[in-house]
């Protein structure tokens, strides 16, 4: 599994956005960039930066994904049919630790990665603690019993400012079904994500 070691909000401040919407990220009091210079870090961006930093966001966003894992993520959206950029998000949407924060089975998406990882989430009945494992349509995610009472699990399901998404159909309050695949348009995310710039990045 891989971890984030480096504060999490820094890529907030960095981004100068709050891209997971939590209401305690700094960026909601303080819009500029992190350290001594933050506040005169305004120049001029280039098309490479630009793109960088859409990748950097995108990265982040899913947890921080390692180079290598996103980087395969984007060769296998580009071999597929239809546009890359939606194909993209797709394959990032269909991540086991995705799917368990969209459900609202943890707080955060470091959070769901982690009760993945310590064997807490079932696909189809079995336990699987692979944070990355592609799920397929029609695959049934749940809860193990342990993790029913865990405190982190109750404290993200009462967390008011996110919804799960129409293609997470709930059934109770420990299990979901991955409907189908989003589209860019259709995935909640708080801020702006512009994976056609990742493909430029890419495809330079």
């Amino acid at each position: 599994m891989s971890k984030r070691t480096r504060a999490k909000h820094k890529l907030d401040r960095r981004m100068g956005e709050n891209i997971w919407g939590r209401p305690n990220s700094p960026v909601n009091k303080r819009s500029y960039g992190p350290g001594q210079h933050g506040q005169r870090r305004k120049s001029k961006v280039s098309d490479f930066g630009l793109q960088l930093r859409a990748k950097q966001k995108l990265k982040g966003y899913y947890g921080d994904v390692t180079e290598k894992q996103f980087k395969a993520t984007y060769k296998a959206a580009s071999s597929m049919k239809g546009d890359t950029g939606q194909n993209l998000i797709g394959l990032l949407e269909r991540r086991l630790d995705m799917i368990v924060y969209r459900a609202k089975f943890a707080p955060t998406v470091f959070a769901a990665r982690q009760i993945v990882s310590h064997g807490h989430i079932k696909v189809n009945g079995v336990k699987c603690n692979i944070a990355s494992r592609r799920c397929d349509v029609g695959d049934v995610i749940s809860l193990g019993d342990k993790a029913k009472e865990m405190a982190l699990v109750i404290e993200a399901q009462s967390l008011p400012e996110r919804e799960i998404p129409d293609y997470v159909v709930t059934d109770g309050n420990d299990k979901v079904s991955f409907s189908r695949v989003p589209t860019l348009d259709e995935v909640p995310y708080p801020v702006q994500m512009e994976p056609n710039l990742v493909v430029e990045f890419y495809s330079r």
